[in-house]
């Protein structure tokens, strides 16, 4: 990743610890260099439709499990968070059809009016004018994503990894922290929910705190983190977590979606 293009894009939202208050003059000749670098971008305007066909393709050509998996454990040692997310952005919309936004009406919309997009937990909406997609990368190289389940995301989060040149080089220690990881949530006491487990992460790979939530965040989305009680009332910072929001220690993890993902390296 370019460093100059990378400070360019963390100095438009980020200062001092915290997010930018006010307008920030972002020079146009910045600009042009940070998106030559493929880390900005123009103001997005799309269709929900076209969206889909942009997510499908991804997946037909250019993003496979094996390459999303292995992306996620590169990033366990290099601490390159930016890669991590793909991993829940490709299973959000693995299974997506070629569908309309008006196709079919969810019953009882969560996340979207759209039927198949409600029904995966995908946020989305029939026209899109304007869309910052530079906010959603900053996030995404900051923390390793944090609007994980936003149609737009995950589009973006996917053409990003399609365009990575890294061949992702899964090493012992990498497979080691998984196993850390793995072990983590093993030792979690029933009743235990995901500060918890964060609190058990905090040694086992470099990180913190909020990088830690982003990747239980994307283990639950993925389907590892497997919630089986919707309606246990959340524990946490606020509303800070989502997709782990309900998830208890008694739930552990899905040996099925660990195995699906990282099978060849256990």
């Amino acid at each position: 990743m370019d460093a100059k293009a990378k400070k360019i894009l963390t100095n438009t939202y980020w200062q001092s610890g915290g997010w930018r208050r006010g307008s920030f003059m972002l020079s146009a000749e910045d600009f042009e260099y940070a998106k030559s670098k493929g880390l900005m971008f123009d103001p997005l305007t799309v269709s929900h439709d076209e969206l889909i066909r942009r997510i499908i393709h991804l997946h037909e050509h250019n993003v496979t499990k094996e390459r999303v998996a292995a992306a996620f454990l590169h990033s366990l040692s290099t601490r390159k968070v930016h890669l991590r997310s793909a991993l829940s952005s490709w299973t959000l919309t693995r299974h997506l059809p070629s569908h309309t936004f008006r196709m079919r009406a969810a019953d009882i919309p969560r996340y979207s009016e759209c039927f198949f997009c409600d029904d995966g937990m995908l946020m989305s909406q029939e026209e899109y004018a304007g869309e910052d997609l530079n906010v959603l990368n900053f996030e995404r190289i900051k923390w390793g994503g944090v609007r994980h389940n936003w149609l737009v995301y995950c589009w973006l989060d996917l053409l990003c990894l399609s365009r990575e040149e890294d061949p992702f080089l899964v090493r012992e220690e990498d497979v080691g922290m998984l196993k850390g990881m793995i072990q983590g949530i093993e030792a979690c006491g029933d009743k235990d929910a995901a500060r918890q487990l964060e609190k058990r992460w905090k040694d086992v790979f470099p990180s913190n705190s909020h990088e830690r939530d982003q990747v239980m965040e994307i283990w639950g989305y993925a389907g590892i983190l497997e919630t089986k009680d919707f309606y246990r009332k959340e524990r946490g910072r606020g509303t800070d977590f989502n997709a782990v929001a309900c998830w208890r220690g008694e739930d552990g993890y899905s040996r099925e979606k660990l195995e699906h993902f990282f099978g060849p390296y256990l």
